[in-house]
């Protein structure tokens, strides 16, 4: 018999019984639509992440003091030991750019043209290259030394009239003091810009360290209005250049120097506490392999779900022999040979497998493509798991369908002709 008369067959017997046949491809479409739906989401998270690092960003070398054991993200356990002293000295090393210290500054709320809002949190302080010029929409970069800041389009629209380039914006600190600071630029996204501040959409303004940073501090005791003494909990690292070498030449100077006895970290880091410095790129490998763990979970469930559909798969074949007992015998006295029988079978296991992996992958693409559009990313189909999701429902129809399908070949045909 020929493999296409094999499908013929197999497809009849199946849209003879299209409710049964559907119940039993239920499982391998569970299986696969979860596959390839939470693989969908998390190439398009990694993509929309890793989209949002510019080439200047990927030289950029965050680093804090935390003790080695602790675990968690970017600067988790850090303690403020960096110096201003510290900062000035690490740019002064030959394989770095420039170095800044970043510090969040607590806050209550913004007031522009008499209208006040909350805002926690939401002041960052940091050196004039955090924002590059890249990402600005409208205006400049602040200047250091200067009550200038750079907002994001979250922060510009809070209130009823848009704050421009130009604007004054009142800042309430936590305690109540109030400071004014000129926006000079808006930033093209919402978007946190490094891994210190997440890249969830939140209001944000950028200012110096000094003078908003060192008061702050000054405020708390800790050094003066000048930045003397004042210690940042997390510094940025420019490399020269975005090479890989460059990159380790300013991690491994900058380290070296900073865990050193020259250094004020270094009095203070005592043995318990060790300098960690990353790129965005390694920060974010932390996101992917909790991607990679939960993939792994959701495929050992998926899995699972395969194995039960690959038995219903098989116990639906032997229901069908059982029915078709006297038309294989009826087969067999015809001059069918056990191969045709076989042959006849499998197929249609095998049919049933591919249906199942052909509406499995569809549901798991239509739910990728739910959930990217939700979650605001950009949509990046993982094409490889669609030729294996084919091949894993041909490999289900075939193991579920290999003993039926013997059974039926080795049906004697005088029995199977008596077979009422």
């Amino acid at each position: 018999m020929r493999p296409l008369e094999f499908l013929r067959l197999s497809w009849r017997s199946i849209r003879g019984h299209k409710l049964r046949s559907s119940l039993t491809t239920l499982g391998v479409i569970i299986g696969i639509a979860a596959v390839i739906a939470f693989v969908t989401l998390g190439a398009s998270l990694q993509a929309g992440i890793i989209g949002d690092i510019s080439p200047d960003d990927q030289r950029n070398l965050y680093g804090w003091a935390a003790d080695p054991d602790v675990e968690g993200g970017p600067a988790a356990g850090a303690q403020p030991v960096f110096s201003e002293a510290d900062l000035e000295a690490v740019s002064d090393l030959e394989a770095v750019e420039a170095a800044y210290g970043y510090g969040t500054i607590q806050t209550q709320g913004l007031t522009y043209e008499g209208e006040q809002v909350a805002q926690g949190d939401g002041l960052v302080a940091s050196g004039p290259s955090y924002i590059r010029e890249e990402r600005l929409s409208e205006g400049r970069q602040f200047d250091p030394g200067e009550r200038e800041a750079v907002i994001n389009p979250a922060a510009a629209e809070r209130f009823e009239e848009n704050v421009t380039v130009g604007d004054d914006l009142t800042v309430t600190l936590l305690g109540g003091e109030q400071t004014t600071v000129e926006v000079v630029g808006i930033t093209d996204t919402s978007e946190g810009l490094s891994p210190f501040e997440g890249f969830e959409s939140a209001p944000r303004l950028y200012v110096p360290t000094d003078p908003f940073y060192a008061e702050q501090t000054a405020g708390l005791g800790i050094g003066d209005e000048g930045g003397e003494g004042a210690r940042y909990i997390a510094i940025v690292v420019e490399a020269e250049s975005a090479d890989e070498a460059a990159i380790d030449d300013a991690r491994e100077s900058a380290t070296a120097y900073l865990e050193s006895d020259e250094s004020d970290a270094g009095e203070l880091m005592g043995e318990e506490l060790a300098v960690s410095m990353q790129t965005s790129t390694e920060l974010l490998q932390q996101l992917q392999d909790i991607l990679d763990l939960l993939q792994n979970f959701i495929v050992g469930i998926a899995a699972i779900s395969l194995l039960v559909g690959s038995i219903g798969i098989a116990n639906i074949m032997l229901v069908s022999v059982t029915e078709r007992t006297r038309e294989i015998g009826i087969m067999k006295a015809v001059g069918a040979q056990n191969r045709d029988v076989l042959g006849l079978f499998l197929a249609e296991a095998v049919v049933l497998g591919i249906v199942g992996a052909i509406f499995g992958t569809a549901l798991g693409l239509a739910a990728g493509y739910a959930g990217a559009w939700y979650i605001d990313l950009p949509l990046v189909y993982p094409y490889e798991y669609v030729a294996l999701a084919i091949g894993v429902g041909i490999l289900v129809g075939i193991l579920s369908g290999l003993y039926p399908a013997w059974r039926a070949a080795r049906t004697d045909p005088i029995d199977a002709l008596r077979y009422e």
